[in-house]
């Protein structure tokens, strides 16, 4: 750039600087940079999770281990209280209300613990999973991480937590009769199954647990509800029976009483096939697929929001 003097004399200028006048997107490809906490592709996605696989899995033994610290029966709790909520749950509806119907005593205590200790499963993977974000905004702040770790990690803390509760649970069983048999087997897939549709449940409630941080004052009271209608305490289709029919297989397939019904039926001799309701292992599969797929695109797709404002 040039300009004339008072003496009639050329000076010149200084150029504009390059930069000058390019939009912001422009500019930032010019030099590299990219949005900070910008949502990756799907794909990619994935692939940065499966790359902090080890943090997942030790922040979720962490949290298994601090849970209880404080306590001093210590990891004893992880058992103590779903066998606290049996006996409670005998006393009312197996002694008082008598909701043993269609199943021997021998068959009814292991049917009632295995329902809580299922249940409890799939409860406290919902419970740690609203607060995954909104109980862990210092995190997520201030590292950049996949988001999904948190809700993933609190799912395989309580999946771990069930594990080292089965071994109450199978001396239960096998105090009242059931032998480990093949049908035992039947456990790691029925586990497998319900993990998934836990961890695609967990990632639900988070993402909205985010936005509505008083889901989690909500949450135990829908856990309550979804509890009593999905047969922890009593056998639905015996409880039900006179009711219509399609009534009955609404109730049965709720994913609840499937996963719970499906250990049982592995586990419990007494526990037979008559009281699953049909095709059980392809509604298992289709409710784990369905919630795990349909949860993480569901949080993926809100990712660069949490931690925001």
């Amino acid at each position: 750039m040039s300009e004339t003097t008072h003496d009639g004399s050329v000076a010149l200028g200084a150029a504009p600087p390059p930069d000058e006048g390019l939009p912001a997107d422009r500019l930032a490809a010019k030099y590299g940079l990219s949005v900070s906490g910008a949502r990756p592709a799907l794909i990619e996605y994935v692939r940065q999770l499966w790359g902090r696989r080890h943090f997942i899995l030790a922040f979720s033994q962490a949290k298994l281990t601090a849970q209880y610290s404080q306590a001093k029966l210590g990891q004893l709790w992880q058992v103590v209280t779903p066998l606290l909520n049996a006996a409670v749950y005998y006393f009312i509806f197996g002694v008082i209300l008598k909701a043993n119907r269609g199943l021997s005593h021998d068959t009814y205590l292991p049917f009632l613990v295995t329902g809580v200790f299922v249940f409890t499963f799939t409860q406290n993977s919902v419970m740690a999973g609203v607060r995954a974000i909104s109980g862990n905004l210092g995190l997520v702040r201030a590292l950049h991480f996949p988001r999904a770790s948190l809700p993933v990690s609190f799912a395989l803390q309580q999946l771990q937590q069930l594990l080292f509760s089965m071994i109450v649970l199978f001396i239960m069983v096998i105090a009242f009769g059931s032998f480990p048999a093949m049908s035992w087997l039947l456990i790691v897939p029925a586990l497998a199954l319900q993990f998934l549709f836990n961890t695609g449940l967990s990632l639900i409630v988070a993402r909205m647990g985010a936005k509505t941080p008083d889901l989690a004052q909500l949450m135990p009271f829908i856990m309550r509800t979804w509890m009593y209608a999905s047969g922890v305490m009593f056998s639905i289709d015996s409880m039900l029976k006179g009711r219509p029919e399609w009534f009955i297989r609404l109730m049965q397939v709720n994913p609840a009483a499937v996963y719970m019904d499906l250990m049982r039926f592995a586990l419990i001799d007494g526990y037979g096939a008559s009281h699953l309701p049909p095709h059980v292992w392809a509604i298992a599969l289709l409710w784990a697929v369905v919630f795990f797929a349909g949860g993480f695109v569901y949080f993926w797709k809100a990712e660069e929001r949490y931690g925001r404002g």
